[in-house]
């Protein structure tokens, strides 16, 4: 790689971006860090974009709903942070939910996610939302096959009401391999400042792996609609899966584009 830089790249690397890419990891890997700085010219060229879809947003009272879904460690949680990291903080929302309490429990099964809805001129991204009972409650037990049944029955409805209401409505997921899946886990469990991030049911993900897939075809099957359908981003390398979900949501939302920043 050292014989093939050209001048361009001599300049990256000489970067205040570039020289934090070249220091940050080891071994130095020039390729690498060329990479990054090329990916981080190119977020800030995308969030300059989300800055200003969040202004047509608040200017026309738009409201915004942005769902991800995908396996454990498949890189929602960093997606959602080069999302969020520029715009407003005031204009929007992530939404995280707990295990539901006794009391949601007792209530219709999308109440709880309607509470969250925005209101006009908010973006609210749901790191995991009502697709929990498509996928991971089955898998784990945490729904009864009525339930998941009655729910596979209503949500193409509770969507198209989303949609008639005006909301504009996003569903992203994440896909990543096993092998992949596997090497993350390792990553946060030797990492004393992510070891946090491992759950119960991060713990079982690799050997549930066929049930998830299985969970998982039946979802796409039953809500891939041509209303609201779903993107399946690539996540095996973060960086470009990151530019991939940002240049889906602009694609999707018929923001202004010429709107002043």
């Amino acid at each position: 790689m050292e014989n093939k830089l050209t001048a361009r790249d001599v300049r990256k690397l000489n970067s205040k971006k570039g020289l934090l890419a070249l220091l940050s990891k080891e071994p130095l890997n020039i390729e690498r860090s060329i990479r990054y700085v090329d990916y981080q010219k190119k977020l800030e060229k995308l969030q300059i974009e989300l800055i200003r879809l969040q202004n047509w947003a608040i200017n026309k009272n738009e409201r915004i709903i942005i769902i991800f879904q995908g396996r454990d460690a498949a890189g929602k949680g960093g997606a959602i942070r080069r999302l969020s990291e520029r715009i407003n903080p005031r204009h929007m929302r992530i939404v995280a939910l707990p295990k539901p309490t006794k009391d949601e429990n007792s209530q219709w099964y999308f109440q709880r996610y309607v509470e969250q809805f925005p209101k006009a001129g908010e973006i609210v991204f749901f790191d995991r939302s009502w697709y929990n009972r498509a996928v991971v409650e089955p898998v784990n037990g945490f729904c009864t096959q009525e339930e998941y049944d009655i729910f596979m029955n209503q949500v193409n409805d509770f969507e198209r009401m989303i949609l008639e209401s005006g909301i504009h409505l996003v569903k992203i997921y994440m896909s990543i391999s096993k092998k992949e899946q596997a090497k993350r886990f390792d990553e946060i469990k030797s990492d004393p400042l992510k070891q946090w991030k491992m759950t119960k049911l991060d713990e079982k993900a690799q050997v549930l792996w066929d049930q998830y897939t299985e969970y998982k075809r039946a979802m796409f099957s039953k809500t891939n609609t041509e209303i609201s359908p779903w993107k399946v981003i690539r996540a095996n390398r973060k960086t470009e899966a990151r530019v991939n979900v940002i240049n889906h949501i602009l694609e999707s939302i018929p923001y202004d584009k010429d709107l002043e920043i």
